[in-house]
Formats: C-alpha cells, structure tokens, sequence
C-alpha cells in the first residue's frame, strides 16, 4: 500500500467508526505513511463523519504538520505521534469516546476479554488515570509527555482505557484497529450487562484469547466485517484481502 491509499482508506475508516458509532463528534483514526514510517496521516480538527480527502494532514512523529495549510490540528493528536515513536509495529492507532465503553473507564476495573471475537483486545486492557501523572487537568493529552506516559500504559498491548475519558487502540493497520475499537467496547457492553446480573464472570482462559486473537486477526475474518461496514456506513469498499 501507497500513501495515496493509506489516505483513501484513512478516510473510510472516519466514516465507518462514525456509522458505527465508535466516535461522535470527537475522537480520530490515523495511520502510519507507508512510505515513511517517521510520518503519520490524520484528519485536520472535524467530526470524523465530515472527514474527506482534503482534510488529511500529514505529521511528523513529535506531532508537528509537515504542512497544516492553515487548517486546525487535533489537540490530542500527541496520542497518535507518542504511540507510533513508542511502537514501531503500530501502523494505525484510534482514540475514542464509544459510550459503551465509558462505564468502564471510569473504574480502575482493568478491562479482559470475556467473548471469543474481543480476543483481539488482548488479555488485559489496563486503565490509564491522566490525574496520575499530571494532576488536574482538562483531560486532554495534548503534549508529548502526556501521550508517552499513556504510550507506556498501552505498552506492548493493543488498548488503554482512559479514565473518565474513553480509549486508545493500537493496531497493525487501518482494518485491526477498527476491528479491534468495535469488540473492544462489545466486550465492555457484555460484561457491564454481565456485572449487573450479580455472579462470577467468566473470561476467556489466555489460550483461548490468544487462538481466538489468531483467528480473528486474519484478512478473511476482519475483511468480513470491514467490506459489510463499508456497505451500511455508505462508502466503497477497498480490497478486504
């Protein structure tokens, strides 16, 4: 893949977390410049359903535009250019408000993966508290230091909680991570319906996260999704396979 079409599909992904509403009229996707792995490409500042083309801004891996044009950056974009210095195997990364999810950023409950397609989250998701580190703020991550230390909580994993805030997903490429973005709040609607019911809970055994993460990890499985997505939320479908 090009530049050109990590653009393209960078554009799909918007729509499609937006369609299934991922995000609202906050939240981003980025990817990774193929061509250049010390760049990355987001949309300017706007609600991710509105984002086109023209929108893409490229960054360096401090955060900094190559060339903003005079458009607005995303404050947290720190997020994305932190994780991909941190983690050279990441190539796209979502930060997100899913509501479905957001009972749990709110608990220092760390996050495990109770049904087979959420295997993808990976064993643990922890729960980033930004208070801890910085003290009150407006819980925004919108420094280097801010984005490391939440780069850190991610670690080698695919996901952070963030407290009262919502979460950050980083994945191997455009299709993984919103993939792994929907089942990661799935996940966080299961067993938040599973607490109320009172009992133990059972979650999947860490052989069965990482045969289950396998499975769903392949272009077949995710491409699935990706081309049905694509269909309801609207918009062409690049090559699943």
């Amino acid at each position: 893949m090009d530049a050109a079409a990590a653009i393209s599909e960078l554009v799909i992904a918007n729509r499609v977390v937006a369609h299934l509403k991922l995000v609202d009229s906050f939240g981003h996707v980025s990817v990774r410049n193929p061509e250049n792995p010390q760049r990355y490409f987001m949309s300017r500042s706007r609600a991710p359903s509105l984002v086109t083309k023209d929108d893409i801004l490229e960054f360096d891996l401090d955060s900094n535009p190559i060339d903003a044009r005079g458009l607005r950056p995303y404050a947290e974009r720190f997020i994305h250019g932190c994780l991909y210095c941190a983690r050279p195997d990441v190539m796209a990364v979502c930060h997100n408000h899913a509501h479905g999810l957001l009972p749990m950023a709110v608990t220092k409950t760390a996050m495990r993966p109770a049904i087979h397609s959420a295997a993808v989250i990976g064993q643990q998701v922890p729960v980033w508290d930004i208070r801890d580190q910085f003290g009150d703020t407006n819980m925004l991550v919108t420094s280097s230091e801010m984005g490391n230390s939440l780069a850190r909580a991610v670690g080698a994993g695919k996901a952070a909680l963030m407290r009262g805030h919502g979460s950050v997903i980083a994945a191997k490429s455009v299709q993984d991570v919103v993939f792994t973005t929907f089942y990661l709040q799935l996940n966080a609607e299961v067993l938040i319906k599973a607490m109320s019911m009172g009992g133990e809970i059972t979650y999947l055994s860490p052989g069965e996260t990482e045969r289950s993460g396998e499975v769903h990890s392949q272009p077949f499985s995710r491409g699935r999704a990706w081309e049905e997505w694509c269909s309801q939320a609207g918009v062409a479908c690049m090559d699943t396979k």
